[in-house]
Order: structure tokens, then sequence, then C-alpha cells
């Protein structure tokens, strides 16, 4: 069965840092590019970063370009979002998701997902 699980949100103040993970279990991560996806409040799905299987980043969201690393280790099935600098509009649940495919980048919006980790920024 693919797991995913997130871990690490929490309530922090703005500027504060976060270290995000995301256990996989149930497939060979390797295979795989993975996405951080978040959803705001009343709002959509928002891919924030991508991570081919190499751990090469091909993609961060414009508004988190500077202050989010993402990150990969393929031997411990873990995939990270180090978080820095944050803001109160980076609130938010954050999923983490693998790609439809395995060995194609894309799709994560028919991918497998977790349950999400809140991050809540406020003074």
């Amino acid at each position: 069965e693919v797991q995913l699980v997130e871990s690490g949100g929490d309530l922090v103040q703005p500027g504060g840092s976060l270290r995000l993970s995301c256990a996989a279990s149930g497939f060979t991560l390797s295979a795989y590019s993975m996405y951080w996806v978040r959803q705001a409040p009343g709002k959509g799905l928002e891919c924030v970063s991508n991570i081919n299987r190499f751990g090469g980043i091909t993609y961060y969201a414009e508004p988190v370009k500077g202050r989010f690393t993402c990150s990969r280790d393929n031997a411990k099935n873990t995939v990270y979002l180090q978080m820095n600098s944050l803001k109160p509009e980076d609130t938010a649940v954050y999923f983490c998701v693998r790609a439809e495919n395995p060995y194609i980048d894309g799709g994560w919006e028919r991918g497998a997902r977790g349950q999400g980790t809140q991050v809540t920024v406020s003074s």
C-alpha cells in the first residue's frame, strides 16, 4: 500500500522557519518525481515545488522562490521541504504528492498524496 506521511507543520511567527518531512512507503521512492503542494484556506491546490528522481529541483512556485528548499533522501525514503522567512500567506495545509507515474515527471494532480500537515504563520 502506498503511504505518504507528512510531518513538521506547526504554528510559527512571521520570519520563522519550519522543516517538513514526508515519509514514503509501499513503493520505490527513487522511481518517482515528488511534489510539495499546498492548500490555503478557501483556495485550491497550489504546487510549490517539484524534485525529480535524482534530487534535481525542477520547479519552485514564484511566491516561495529563494525561501523554500526541497530535498530528498531516497535511502531514507524521505522528502523534505525547508521553509525559511515564512509569511502569513504561506499558511496552508502542505501535502506531499507522488508523480502519477514512475520515471515520468508531471501528473501531480492525479498522484498519490498524504493527509497533509498544517502550517500556520501568525504573530
